[in-house]
């Protein structure tokens, strides 16, 4: 253990907080004008090529109107769900509609006891350190259980997670980034009580917000160029090369995420069906996100007020040459992405029972319930999907040692956390609990080479094994 506490990094500490802080719609605060440099920015990422973006916007309009009757009609329906019993099968089934949904329910993941006992084992954890923070405790909690969380053998099964990698890929061989096996990000927690309207999440995509944009951003890997370019049916959502150089987290915000999550996910503690407090997702990956990226090169000609829907929403409206908020989440709105119908294009997930999972793109847009209609908590562990890439095993360092210690995740609000919480787990309980497997994934075992690993795998495996000690 001294060698794995030598390798942490030296990073800012975060101050305290809660989850409303990583979104300007939950912190109530305002959002001032960008700076100046991004007007260059927008010029420098469409300069030669103005009229390709223009008809490729034209385009995705026409494409977004098509979907977005299909949403309007099917609603839940669209959402992809296998069986964990028949788990390969199904994946291989739902394949192309998965990759364009962008989202998945994987069902009985674990036996639904198992996923109840989680939440007694968590409640019970609160019940003993009353001092535990979270967000309104009487209706949500939400923060800063991720020590206890993660101890326990939660998680789906491997064989999720790694079928789940296998919907990306590498365009590049060379490309340092390893698909065979993942690493652990602790993540919140929710507890949401009946009547619960504290927790109005609107629609969002996690990630970081103008680093989308930025050179020194996703742009260090070329992320979204094809889209920048006019071509945004070439953009590949699931190239995994382009993502590893890229920055999310420029701005240091509270919550915002240092790692590269694959995918967001959480595994049900409960029983919850729309309007019970769930997940709502706008299942249209690549065209979505195209859009988001897009929209701020564009304005209406004639604003919505006074002209009918369709007369708005016609791209002949929209000409060429506002949301995002630096070190805070990217938010979407019927005001600012009126062509998403957001109204209409956010579907809930399925009806869910504990031990079922769910899992969307890191690209998706999503949201929860405004209100909790239901009659019983919804609750979940958040539980991402994470490759082996040099940035996530730096910061795995970081977060191995927030574990030792007791206090928040390094990208989580600060403060002292469960450092004096009683029966808080120990490195011992973790290997009583975990197998080889999960003490790899948090980084307390040394990770391993697989056959299936090309060369640039195979570098960045024994580079981030270097980097957790071992």
């Amino acid at each position: 253990m001294a060698t794995m506490t030598s390798t942490q990094s030296q990073h800012q500490a975060k101050r305290e907080g809660d989850i409303s802080d990583s979104f300007m719609s939950l912190s109530g605060g305002s959002r001032p004008p960008l700076p100046e440099r991004f007007l260059d920015l927008k010029r420098s990422l469409v300069a030669g090529h103005e009229d390709r973006v223009v008809a490729s916007w034209q385009r995705l309009l026409a494409r977004l109107k098509e979907e977005n009757g299909i949403l309007a009609k099917d609603g839940s329906k669209v959402i992809p769900s296998v069986e964990f019993s028949n788990l390969e099968k199904d994946l291989a089934r739902l394949h192309s509609e998965i990759k364009k949904r962008g989202v998945a329910v994987i069902r009985g993941v674990i036996p639904e006891e198992d996923a109840r006992a989680y939440k007694d084992d968590i409640e019970e954890y609160v019940r003993q350190n009353p001092s535990t923070r979270g967000r309104s405790h009487t209706r949500i909690l939400s923060d800063y259980l991720s020590n206890r969380k993660s101890s326990v053998p939660a998680g789906q099964p491997s064989s999720v997670q790694s079928k789940l990698m296998n919907f990306w890929h590498s365009s590049d061989p060379e490309s340092s980034i390893a698909l065979s096996q993942t690493l652990t990000y602790a993540d919140r927690l929710r507890i949401r009580q009946p009547g619960d309207e504290t927790f109005a999440l609107g629609p969002h995509v996690d990630g970081g917000s103008v680093e989308r944009w930025e050179t020194h951003g996703y742009g260090l890997g070329g992320v979204y160029d094809k889209v920048f370019e006019g071509s945004w049916e070439e953009f590949d959502s699931w190239d995994a090369s382009t993502r590893v150089s890229a920055v999310m987290n420029n701005y240091n915000g509270l919550g915002a995420c240092s790692m590269f999550r694959m995918f967001q996910g959480w595994l049900s503690m409960s029983k919850a069906k729309g309007f019970e407090g769930t997940l709502l997702v706008n299942p249209l990956l690549q065209l979505s996100t195209a859009y988001y990226l897009l929209r701020p090169f564009f304005r209406a000609v004639k604003g919505p007020k006074g002209v009918s829907t369709e007369e708005y929403l016609a791209a002949d409206n929209w000409r060429f040459y506002e949301g995002a908020t630096p070190g805070h989440g990217q938010e979407l709105d019927a005001d600012l992405h009126p062509h998403l119908e957001l109204d209409t294009s956010m579907v809930h997930m399925p009806e869910v029972n504990p031990g079922d999972f769910v899992a969307w793109h890191c690209d998706t847009i999503h949201s929860v319930d405004k209100v909790h209609k239901g009659k019983s908590d919804s609750s979940v562990l958040y539980i991402p999907i994470c490759p082996v890439t040099k940035q996530n095993a730096q910061y795995l360092v970081r977060q191995r040692q927030a574990f030792l210690d007791g206090t928040p995740g390094p990208d989580f609000p600060g403060g002292e956390g469960e450092s004096r919480h009683v029966n808080r787990p120990t490195v011992s309980y973790l290997q009583e609990h975990a197998d080889s497997e999960g003490l790899r994934a948090f980084g307390f075992e040394k990770l391993l080479t697989a056959e299936s690993d090309g060369p640039g795998a195979s570098g960045v495996l024994k580079e981030a094994n270097e980097i957790l000690g071992f």
